[in-house]
């Protein structure tokens, strides 16, 4: 290892550079009290020490043979090597001008010998000695094996100093870093928090502080008085399965705020393992939804108005196309299909919910709310349906009913649900991309296909196209009618 090259620094500078490696958590330093009693007995002298040269004293770090910790600056033997590289060496103090008449030769501590190994930083910055001392001059000075070996422990005593040196600055990132990440995270606007294995909370971040007014729970125990009563047993069995099974945690319900009143948040936590072996750690956060849940509760209560307002429509307007069409009995028949239309859009409407899901949540369920009307003596329905289930979104599923609610009513009027022995075959073939849904009907009265197109036919052509983005077909078999639909997942599911 090469020797850093001391250079000019003005002594404010060089000073700084002092500063720098922080040398009061350094005063009797177990390593380099090791280093400076072996420069004693490698030189063979009384008095060892490492020595930092301060603004006014010399201070010694650490030392070996003697008692004072600090020389003013003036008087200071190590003065004199500030700015040099190599060893300074003083063999006899009282013949030495530069010394003669220094209070260290001629009192305490009676210096005759002195030699000092310069300490310079990576910048070339003089920071002190590593220094032997004798009361007896040295007219020989030190061997060679000495000055070298002396020069190594000025190597050594560096590379103390500078792994001091790393480590503060390391420390001082890594507490520079929390510290910007504390003010990022207690700057959101969610609660942020970490546990441990056992689920004993050991952080939480100012907002928890700032909505609750309390201080942080540590126990889980400590958690239960701000969650609502009502929503404790669902939040704590939840959080009990979450840290068994190691799953992440959701839950909505009503945290206590600082007024007293309760707001709607939802809690998510996620287990993390910081590194092989280790137990694992939540951490988690706490969302005020307490606007958007009131915001959901009004618009639920309105579309419950809203559904049962339109089923009094379907009502009403039933009612009134069967009142004129008794005052013009040539409109009947007309009159008969409207209404039987609009009851199958009334049907289709209960198959959706106020909220917007669906109440049968899957294809299979749909049709068998659908059919059920049509069974036989024993119960069993006359539509058979077998093959794929998929869920069914929202939008998809009013079409869905209009169409078989269509196809069945048409059946029990025409074909092979009207004839005691007949029943539908019903198969849904499953794609990558689509649904085939084959409709067919046996058993029932010879059919045939007059080439008109009523207004039953229209409604089936209008939702499967229009709305479900599917085609369809129809034909007459033998056994009767067949229809064929192709429907795309992404317009079930809502993709």
């Amino acid at each position: 290892m090469s020797e850093p090259s001391a250079r000019y620094i003005d002594d404010a500078e060089r000073l700084r550079v002092l500063e720098s490696f922080e040398p009061d958590a350094l005063e009797d330093d177990p390593e380099l009290a090791q280093i400076v009693r072996f420069a004693a007995r490698l030189c063979q002298v009384p008095v060892s020490n490492v020595t930092l040269v301060e603004e006014v004293r010399q201070r010694f770090l650490v030392r070996e043979g003697i008692d004072a910790r600090e020389t003013p600056r003036e008087v200071a033997f190590c003065n004199h090597a500030l700015g040099i590289a190599d060893l300074l060496e003083v063999r006899d103090a009282t013949k030495d001008h530069r010394f003669v008449d220094n209070p260290l030769v001629t009192g305490w501590p009676g210096i005759r010998f002195y030699a000092g190994q310069p300490l310079i930083s990576d910048e070339g910055a003089s920071l002190g000695t590593i220094c032997v001392i004798d009361d007896k001059p040295r007219p020989d000075g030190l061997t060679d094996l000495q000055r070298e070996g002396m020069a190594v422990l000025a190597q050594a005593v560096m590379r103390r100093l500078h792994g001091r040196r790393a480590n503060i600055r390391a420390k001082r990132e890594i507490e520079e870093r929390e510290f910007r990440l504390r003010k990022m995270i207690d700057g959101v606007p969610q609660i942020a928090w970490s546990a441990d294995d056992k689920g004993n909370f050991d952080y939480f971040n100012a907002r928890w502080k700032k909505a609750t007014g309390a201080a942080p729970p540590l126990l889980i125990d400590d958690w239960r008085p701000f969650v609502h009563p009502d929503d404790q047993e669902t939040v704590f069995s939840t959080w009990a399965v979450a840290l068994a099974e190691h799953e992440q945690y959701d839950a909505e319900y009503r945290l206590l705020q600082e007024d007293g009143s309760w707001r709607w948040v939802l809690s998510r936590a996620c287990p993390v393992t910081e590194a092989p072996g280790e137990a694992r750690r939540w951490f988690g956060t706490i969302t005020d939804i307490d606007e958007v849940h009131r915001v959901s509760e009004s618009r639920d209560l309105l579309s419950k108005e809203l559904a049962h307002r339109i089923k009094n429509i379907f009502a009403v307007v039933i009612g009134l196309a069967m009142l004129k069409a008794r005052a013009a009995p040539e409109n009947m028949a007309f009159a008969e299909e409207l209404t039987a239309a609009l009851r199958s859009l009334a049907s289709a409407h209960e198959f959706v919910r106020v909220t917007g899901a669906p109440v049968e949540e899957n294809l299979h369920a749909l049709l068998a709310a659908l059919f059920s009307p049509y069974c036989d003596a024993s119960g069993t329905s006359r539509v058979r349906v077998d093959g794929a289930d998929c869920a069914i979104a929202a939008r998809a599923a009013t079409p869905l009913a209009l169409v078989f609610h269509e196809l069945a009513t048409n059946s029990a009027k025409y074909g092979a649900l009207s004839q005691a022995g007949g029943h539908v075959d019903m198969t849904i073939d499953e794609s990558s991309e689509a649904f085939a849904i084959k409709w067919c009907e046996k058993g029932g009265p010879p059919v045939e296909d007059t080439g008109k197109r009523g207004f039953g036919s229209r409604l089936v052509e209008m939702a499967v196209k229009g709305q479900l983005q599917g085609k369809w077909d129809r034909h007459f078999e033998p056994d009767g009618l067949v229809v064929e639909l192709v429907v795309p997942k992404d317009a079930l599911s809502g993709g």
